[in-house]
């Protein structure tokens, strides 16, 4: 009764072999589990813990199902990994064939799979079933050969998937189309003439200059005058012509102290091909200045003889005081002058600009004194004068592209010089310029020559007789020195 009392224990008595039963022993540690953890044992009764399933007793039915479980996660990891990538992109990627499916893998299904399995996709169209190797499929009727129609249309279909990747087929597989043999073969042949094309064109933009750019060589040579410090930067393209492509630059600091750049800069870049300007030789080849070092061969070399031919023409006509370039420096075919303009816009030509009769007036009376200096004091002939080549700055005109200018004694010089007094003769009469000389007039006018002809072809007559003559007279006697002179000085007309 005391609280504090040492309890009455009572002793169960057993025998040995109770004690040494392993059935009793079994029967109390499934008691002790049920009373411990009575949740686990619905899956203690599961055919693959209990100790009389036979299976489970194979090492290699373990490893396999183990190895069945990591895949799935796996493959559960990869479709977590697809969702997020592709996200709503129309665009989406796959690793269908990175997933681990196993034929008894009962979990997996045909939902499951990605639609965009490349193994299984439903919008590539399946190839064309060929022929067997003895030409024919079928019986009786229903013999098909490897020449049908049908057969060879689809053959040709698949075919053009191997084009280049420049020549573009289309979807022809997936719409069933079939190709005759004929058409087959002239899309092959224009696959191949593009293909050479595409070829040529890239292979002749990274060797010339082309509209609105430059090639490496060109940009090479841009950059040195950057980098010295002769140009500061180069702003952009301000024109394009057959013969060169116009770049406007702000001036930088000048190597040598005689030698001053001017605030803006204009970079005339000659194009090196001849394709757009074919008879430039022309004007080059019977100039006794470059006659000895002419060379068609070499196109290069042309353009450099070019871009030298207009630097010693502005040159010529600055030591005369006729308005035009300033010339800063020539390196090969790149030649910087002083800008026409102001502030990046360049100077308009004459045939965009609007002038009043008293400004046209003026500026018909300047380009005639121009002419005649160019004629008398530089001994040249601009060879392309008109409105085009013309600017109009700071209220007088500027003369621009002189690259083409040759001497009186050239043997097209008087043609040449009787073509600019009809193209400057034309401008200024529709310019409503009264006191304009008509073409005859303005050419004796510049030259001096005095040649009377009642028709022009007669006058062209007479102008090819003089080159005729002249161009004798040099030969016979070796000399640039012209047979034709003038009597006396021609007149300078003035307002």
């Amino acid at each position: 009764q005391c609280p504090w009392g040492a309890p009455n224990t009572t002793s169960i008595s057993c025998s040995l072999a109770d004690v040494m039963s392993e059935q009793l022993a079994k029967e109390l540690q499934l008691e002790e589990e049920n009373a411990a953890f009575p949740e686990v044992v619905a899956v203690a009764e599961g055919p693959f813990i209990t100790g009389e399933n036979i299976d489970t007793s194979s090492d290699l039915m373990l490893a396999q199902m183990l190895q069945m479980e990591f895949d799935r996660e796996y493959d559960a990891q990869l479709r977590r990994e697809e969702k997020k990538i592709n996200g709503d992109s129309k665009v989406s990627i796959s690793f269908e064939n990175y997933r681990k499916v196993h034929p008894y893998d009962s979990d997996s299904s045909e939902d499951e799979v990605d639609w965009q399995d490349t193994r299984h996709d439903p919008y590539r169209a399946d190839k064309p079933t060929t022929t067997p190797r003895k030409g024919f499929i079928g019986k009786g009727k229903d013999i098909t050969t490897k020449h049908d129609e049908v057969v060879c249309g689809r053959k040709n279909t698949a075919r053009m998937e191997n084009f280049a990747p420049e020549f573009q087929v289309g979807d022809g597989i997936g719409m069933d189309l079939k190709l005759s043999n004929q058409v087959f073969n002239a899309l092959k042949q224009h696959a191949y003439s593009e293909e050479r094309r595409s070829a040529r064109l890239h292979e002749k933009k990274e060797h010339s200059t082309a509209e609105k750019a430059v090639d490496p060589k060109t940009r090479l040579l841009l950059y040195k005058m950057v980098n010295a410090g002769m140009l500061e930067t180069i702003t952009g393209c301000i024109s394009t012509g057959k013969e060169s492509v116009v770049f406007h630059a702000y001036g930088g600091k000048s190597a040598t102290e005689d030698k001053v750049i001017p605030p803006e800069c204009a970079i005339k870049v000659f194009k090196t091909t001849l394709n757009e300007f074919k008879n430039r030789d022309k004007y080059i080849k019977d100039d006794y200045r470059f006659k000895d070092r002419f060379s068609k061969l070499n196109p290069r070399k042309i353009i450099r003889m070019w871009a030298e031919k207009e630097m010693h023409n502005l040159t010529r006509m600055q030591n005369a005081g006729i308005p035009c370039p300033q010339v800063v420096i020539l390196k090969k075919h790149v030649l910087v002058m002083s800008f026409i303009g102001q502030d990046q816009v360049p100077a308009p030509k004459l045939k965009d600009v609007t002038l009043s009769s008293e400004d046209m007036k003026k500026a018909y009376y300047q380009i005639l004194n121009m002419m005649q200096q160019l004629y008398k004091e530089c001994n040249l002939v601009h060879a392309d004068l008109s409105e085009y080549n013309m600017l109009w700055h700071d209220g007088k005109v500027w003369l621009i592209d002189v690259s083409q200018s040759v001497e009186p004694t050239h043997p097209h010089g008087l043609e040449f010089l009787f073509r600019d007094c009809r193209n400057v003769s034309q401008f200024f009469q529709k310019g409503g310029v009264a006191e304009a000389l008509n073409e005859r007039e303005l050419f004796n006018a510049v030259s001096g020559l005095n040649i009377t002809a009642d028709n022009e072809v007669d006058f062209q007559a007479e102008i090819e007789a003089l080159e005729k003559m002249n161009e004798d007279h040099v030969q016979n006697h070796g000399k640039k020195l012209s047979m034709f002179s003038s009597d006396g000085d021609p007149p300078i007309y003035d307002e």
